[in-house]
Formats: C-alpha cells, structure tokens, sequence
C-alpha cells in the first residue's frame, strides 16, 4: 500500500489588507479592509512623527499592507505621504466621498477613513499619489510662496494708494501723478517732522512704512523666482526654451505631472489629467465629443496661456490657425487643438523626449 506524502506549510501567510486614512490638520484616522471590502479595525493617530510610526506599526499588526488610500496628499496628508512613500508603501490619492454618499451614509471620520480603504481595494481609485520627497515639490511650495507674495504686494500696493488718497495736502497732490516706480522712491524718502501737523506726519509714516513693506516683498519674489528657475532647468532643461512657455505656465505643468513618471502611462493620460482630451458624448446613431471640464484646471489654464502666447508670436502657430480658419474652424475650435498639441509636446519635454510635435 503506498502513502500519499503529506505537504505542509510552515510559513504562515499574512492577509492582505487595503488601508484608507482620512486626515487633518492634528489628527489621521485610519481603517483597515480585507480585499472583500469587509471592516477589520479602526483607530485615530495624531499627524506628528511619533504617530506616523505609530499608525505603520499598527497596520502591520494587522497584516501586509497591499495599498494606503490617502485622503489630501497635497494638503493635510502631506507629512504622512511622505513618510509612506519613505518607507517603501504605494500611496493612492483617494477623492472625499461625494455628497450624496455623505447623504446616504452620513459623515464621521472612521466613515470617510472605510471609505478610502474600500476605494482602493475595489480598484475604484487609481491615482497614484504625487511622491512629495522630490525637487517638484520643493518646487511647488516655491510656486505657492511666490503666489502668496504676489498678491501681498499687490494688496500693498493697494492700500498705499489708498493712504494717498487721504493724505492732506499738499503731499498728496506731490505724489498724485507719479507712476508706481517714482511713487515708492518718493514714499521712501519721506521723512515723518515731530513739528509739523500730526496728520501730515502719521501720513508720511504710513506711505514710509508701507513703501518699505512693498520693497521687501519685490525681493523676496526676486530670489523666489531665481530659486524656481533654477529647479525648472533642472527638471526640464528645454521646456522654457519653447515659445510661449514661461516660468509660470512652466511650473504649473511640472506640479501637475509630478516626480514619479509612473504616475501618468501616456500622452493621452496626460491630456486627460489637463482636461485637453475630448469626452465622448455618443447616443444611438449620433456620434459626437464634448469638451473636458474636469481635470486640473490650473495646467488647462496654463495651457491656454501658451496656445495665447503662440498665436500672437509664433508663426508656426500663426500658419497652422490659418489654415485651420481656412477649414471653417473657430478660433474656440483652433485654441482647444493647440492646447492638445501643447500637451503632448509637454509631456515628451517633460519626459526628456525633446522631439516637438508638428502641428
């Protein structure tokens, strides 16, 4: 009689878990599902160091962690996509549950946190988070700074204008008529008399002061932008050699697409994430597209700044919408094909393949 050999396993397998993390400013909470989608554990972290290495202990403990769902990996989740990214975990940027999910099921944080989890161990969310440990992101926090400086000079700008307005005369009528660089040299020169009328002086302190606050923030711009252009170059030597792309546009592309190339698998990828790729509209016998309004609408406006830019100084351009308008096209028709050109050509810049598209 011959005995069947018995096989075993001394290796215990470890289940395979999806986690789904809902962040905010002080605290993460996180939840745990099995690939079914069923609920296995839930706990809240604080969004410090410490909790961080704490909620990595805690998910494995409970298995091996196939995917992290995380909720704001560009704002709140940030610290934390970092250290997941740090440690070797694929992160996926889960979208909030729309309203009318909130309607059905309500709102809590351990709700939101099984939600992320079940969104990506269905499959349903599938954009890879954004790696927030490379030159893009420092070029993004660049970027925000010298858009928040921007416009606290120009705020200032305003309220000395304002200050003018009611400064007694006859200052006011001295620096009335003076453009903007004639006007700050006046203003920082104004030298407040502890003799002369009280409204004349505290007028002259706050054109003084805030004149000053204007020039601080034109060199604080200065030197944000030189770091810029400096990572730009880095990132993608001969994007800015291209006509009708500045510094701005230039960035914006580089935030969208992102460090970890494997994020976006094509060009088509791309212009669908810039909102440039045409949307079938079809019904029945009529066959049709409609325009994209979804993607990131800060890279679509940049790529609308480009295709402007072209038509008005690039005579490539200039004959490819010529013969487009000979066509019957509208210039809303010829802008929206520029602004898909621009997007290829964007990506094989980005992806070092520096060959241009032919319009």
């Amino acid at each position: 009689m011959t005995t069947m050999p018995q096989t075993r396993s001394d290796v215990t397998t470890e289940p395979t878990i999806f986690v789904g993390i809902d962040t905010h400013k002080h605290t993460h909470h996180a939840a745990i599902v099995d690939p079914a989608g069923r609920e296995l554990a839930d706990a809240e972290f604080a969004a410090t160091p410490s909790g961080y290495q704490q909620l990595l202990a805690w998910t494995a403990s409970h298995g091996t962690v196939s995917t992290f769902g995380v909720e704001g990996t560009g704002t709140y989740g940030t610290s934390l996509t970092r250290v997941l990214h740090t440690a070797g975990h694929r992160v996926i940027d889960v979208d909030r549950p729309d309203r009318k999910a909130r309607r059905a099921h309500g709102k809590t944080d351990p709700l939101d946190a099984y939600a992320a989890a079940r969104a990506v161990a269905s499959g349903r969310a599938t954009a890879v988070a954004k790696d927030r440990n490379t030159d893009v992101e420092a070029l993004r926090l660049l970027h925000m700074a010298i858009r928040q400086t921007v416009t606290a000079r120009a705020t200032a700008i305003t309220e000395l204008k304002a200050s003018l307005v009611i400064t007694p005369e006859p200052l006011r009528s001295d620096l009335a008529n003076l453009t903007d660089t004639a006007l700050f040299r006046r203003c920082t020169h104004l030298r407040p008399d502890a003799t002369s009328d009280p409204v004349l002086r505290a007028a002259k302190t706050v054109l003084r002061a805030t004149t000053h606050r204007i020039t601080a923030l034109t060199t604080q711009i200065a030197a944000l932008r030189r770091d810029r252009r400096t990572l730009i170059h880095q990132l993608a030597p001969t994007l800015l050699e291209q006509p009708g792309i500045g510094e701005d546009s230039a960035t914006q592309l580089l935030i969208t697409f992102g460090a970890n190339t494997d994020r976006i698998k094509s060009e088509a990828a791309f212009a669908h994430l810039t909102g440039t790729a045409p949307i079938p509209a079809s019904s029945g016998k009529t066959n049709r597209h409609r325009l994209n309004r979804g993607g990131d609408r800060q890279a679509n406006r940049s790529l609308y700044i480009i295709a402007i830019n072209r038509l008005r100084c690039d005579e490539r351009t200039r004959t490819y919408a010529a013969r487009r308008t000979a066509e019957g096209k509208t210039r809303r028709d010829i802008i929206r094909s520029l602004k898909r050109y621009i997007a290829r050509e964007t990506y094989r810049l980005i992806t070092t393949q520096t060959t241009p598209c032919a319009l």
